[in-house]
């Protein structure tokens, strides 16, 4: 779905690389994850494979229809919950054209899906910056885009909305095959539902590859400058992976090798 060959980026020929000579693919109904610092490249990456930027070198080729969800959002009318969820169904949409029932349908139950259906005739004005971030993913959704963009999408949420962020993510790539994408501060998000991840150090410098290789704690201890560790949780069956900081190692200067 997505292919990226020897990509790189900076903002102007004299400026720092934010990554260089970065190659990875993205099959149908498979996770990327972003991993890095602020400042590091990830929303210019995730742009990149939006089409919004252009890579300074390389090229990213992507099949079908993109759904980008951006971090922020601040709308200039005051839309309906609905409304700015039915504007997902826009390129389905002919010129000169009316929503027909089936595109209201589809956007509800993208509504539906994230549990906002109570909130359709609300007025996004009105919503927590968590709930627009939701009603923005339900938009994607509603466009039956076939790979989703997403720059920090749990970023204004709570634990519970995050769960049910990670969780719709992983459903819509396990059972539609949507190919996924979406930048995060928190490295457990790409321990539960990535399955490859890339990490962006600065300075040029960026890895790629699975998930359960390249996640590891010397490789995140490195990325944030701070010693981190990997745990796992065992209930029953249930097995479940988290990374914890040590933020005291902030001001330690003996890093992991």
């Amino acid at each position: 779905m997505i292919e990226a060959r020897a990509i790189g980026f900076r903002h102007s020929a004299d400026a720092p690389w934010l990554f260089s000579d970065l190659s990875f693919a993205l099959d149908r109904g498979q996770t990327l994850v972003l991993l890095g610092r602020n400042g590091r490249g990830k929303t210019t990456l995730i742009k990149c494979m939006a089409g919004l930027l252009t890579p300074s070198t390389g090229a990213i080729d992507r099949l079908g229809i993109a759904g980008y969800v951006p971090q922020n959002f601040a709308p200039a009318f005051s839309y309906s919950v609905f409304d700015v969820v039915l504007m997902g169904r826009a390129r389905h949409i002919g010129l000169f054209s009316n929503p027909t029932a089936a595109d209201r349908g589809k956007a509800m139950h993208a509504l539906d899906q994230l549990g906002l259906a109570g909130l359709a005739g609300r007025s996004v004005t009105t919503l927590s910056g968590g709930e627009r971030q939701l009603v923005l993913i339900a938009r994607a959704l509603a466009s039956e885009a076939d790979v989703l963009l997403l720059d920090e999408p749990a970023s204004a949420l709570d634990f519970r909305n995050q769960a049910v962020v990670l969780q719709t993510l992983r459903r819509l790539a396990a059972e539609r095959g949507i190919a996924v994408v979406m930048t995060t501060h928190e490295p457990t998000h790409a321990l539960q539902i990535a399955d490859r991840a890339v990490l962006l150090h600065g300075d040029g410098v960026a890895e790629e590859g699975p998930v359960s290789t390249i996640c590891t704690e010397s490789s995140l201890s490195r990325l944030y400058g701070m010693r981190m560790k990997r745990l796992e949780d065992q209930a029953g069956d249930h097995r479940t992976e988290h990374v914890v900081a040590d933020y005291a190692s902030i001001v330690d200067p003996a890093m992991p090798s």
